[in-house]
């Protein structure tokens, strides 16, 4: 661990977690984001796969494009008056899924490259995701810059598409006991491949992954600790002559 990041972590732990979008803060497992593709088609590990592909090529362009188009009604208060609300909400959701659209047609024959006609167990929840809070919420705060798009971008789409490939390959598994058409044992929870089941096998492994979440958050506040000590007596240890 480097100085600059054990300073970081002491100085705001919540803060330094709340930009790990992969494991500390996963915005589906932290805030209850992109519910519907997880518990309805994230059925096989092959579902699962084809749905991160999807948010890879999806999120980061359309989160790209709407920032740029987004500057044409910029919102530059976090806590606006309400008519300015009123007047730049409306456009700016329009701009988030226009863009989001764009991106989506852009990307499909990409995806139809890839999958082919696998692509249709997706069903409706594929072009459902240019609605998809994970790519559209940011409409209504501060303006983005570039940057930041990018980067909480491709945080964002590495977070979702682990746990979408993890959801799939687990439900695969305990529902038809194999695990990308590989068989692996016998089924444990046929039920898993319903939605039902989708969201009690999402419940238990939101539950593990908070949990481990929190001992890391504290074994890495634990190490600043220790690390920044080591530096402080460093620091105060006289030069050798």
């Amino acid at each position: 661990m480097k100085k600059r990041t054990a300073e970081l972590i002491l100085q705001d732990p919540e803060k330094f977690a709340h930009h790990d979008r992969v494991f500390l803060n996963n915005p589906v497992v932290m805030q209850g984001m992109g519910l519907a593709p997880l518990v309805v088609v994230a059925t096989t590990g092959q579902n699962g796969l084809m749905l991160a592909a999807a948010v890879a090529l999806l999120l980061v362009p359309s989160r790209v494009l709407a920032c740029l188009l987004s500057r044409l009604v910029p919102l530059h208060d976090e806590d606006p008056a309400p008519e300015t609300l009123q007047k730049k909400l409306l456009p700016r959701a329009l701009v988030y899924g226009f863009s989001t659209a764009v991106v989506y047609l852009a990307v499909y024959p990409i995806l139809n490259m890839l999958f082919g006609t696998g692509l249709l167990s997706l069903g409706i929840y594929l072009p459902l995701l240019t609605m998809e809070p994970l790519l559209t919420y940011r409409f209504g705060r501060v303006q983005e810059t570039v940057h930041k798009a990018v980067s909480k971008g491709l945080r964002i789409t590495v977070g979702y598409a682990l746990l979408l490939v993890l959801l799939g390959c687990v439900r695969e598994w305990l529902a038809a006991g194999t695990m990308f058409g590989v068989v692996v044992s016998r089924p444990v929870l046929p039920m898993a491949s319903m939605p039902a089941g989708g969201f009690i096998v999402l419940g238990v492994l939101c539950a593990v992954w908070r949990t481990l979440a929190r001992k890391y958050k504290n074994y890495l506040t634990s190490e600043a600790r220790g690390l920044m000590a080591v530096y402080r007596q460093k620091e105060g240890e006289p030069e050798d002559e």
